[in-house]
């Protein structure tokens, strides 16, 4: 990443520069619900500042409309320098989007505030430490065929599926044609071994000789399927987010998938640019 890329194309680092060309391209998929970013605050005991619509006044991405004009009054200049000119709208995006640091793009996977209906299963597949790429690729394809042949499933609800490389690991999507009630998650898609997620660990497990779990805690060894993020209230990345390390350094870029691009050399999308992420 040099300071001639597309973050830096007013003088500064300003992410809202990328992102402008990214809303439309994950319109479709994140509809109306709430947007989130973490702003990362570089050698702060604070890591990152979290914007989102249960805390703050919600950001859709109806109400973004961003100009050459608007931009250019970010550059080198602080809110409060500026706010009077800018109109409540700006204003918000102005603070989702702050300049001179890098951001990560986030929405409420199923809207916020918990208990709604939901009508999308998240599926963040998590390697833990000594999993080589080849065995983590197996995985994400075996769980594809046990979601697609899985009857009890098909029971509940129609769906198609959504990859998305995350910058560092995969998220599998179950887009639903119909919202389940909330307790529905528990019923079917949480940690307890009775459900369809557990059920599909076990599957895999015993397929591939390979310790897959149903959970949310980093083991070691193993991959693991987290849901936690599907019930409402909860956050997801979104499509061509930025992607940045634990201390808040730029890594990667997310993008979408298709199956046929779960191969060995998937790894080689680390350190993606946002330049080339706009090409997928």
């Amino acid at each position: 990443m040099t300071k001639e890329g597309i973050l830096y194309s007013t003088g500064q680092l300003d992410c809202l520069t990328y992102y402008t060309k990214v809303f439309s391209k994950i319109k479709s998929f994140i509809g109306n619900r709430e947007l989130a970013t973490k702003t990362f605050i570089p050698e702060s005991p604070i890591p990152f500042i979290l914007h989102r619509g249960s805390d703050d006044p919600p950001l859709h991405l109806s109400d973004i409309r961003i100009t050459s004009n608007f931009l250019k009054k970010r550059v080198g200049k602080k809110l409060h320098q500026v706010e009077k000119e800018l109109n409540e709208k700006q204003k918000l995006i102005w603070r989702y989007f702050v300049p001179r640091k890098f951001v990560e793009l986030h929405y409420a996977c199923n809207y916020e505030h918990p208990n709604k209906p939901f009508d999308r299963i998240f599926i963040d597949i998590d390697a833990g430490k000594n999993i080589q790429e080849s065995t983590y690729i197996n995985v994400i394809k075996q769980l594809l065929k046990e979601i697609k042949s899985d009857k009890n499933l098909k029971k509940i609800t129609s769906f198609r599926t959504y990859l998305l490389w995350t910058g560092r690991s995969v998220h599998v999507y179950l887009l639903l044609n119909k919202k389940l009630p909330h307790n529905a998650y528990t019923k079917y898609f949480a940690f307890t071994k009775s459900t369809l997620t557990s059920k599909w660990a076990k599957n895999i497990s015993e397929k591939l000789k390979i310790e897959v779990k149903a959970g949310h805690q980093r083991t070691k060894g193993a991959i693991i399927l987290d849901t936690s993020a599907t019930p409402s209230g909860k956050l997801a990345r979104c499509p061509y987010s930025l992607h940045l390390s634990s201390k808040g350094k730029f890594d990667g870029v997310s993008i979408p998938l298709k199956e046929k691009d779960i191969k060995i050399g998937l790894f080689k999308l680390r350190n993606l640019t946002p330049e080339k992420a706009l090409d997928y």
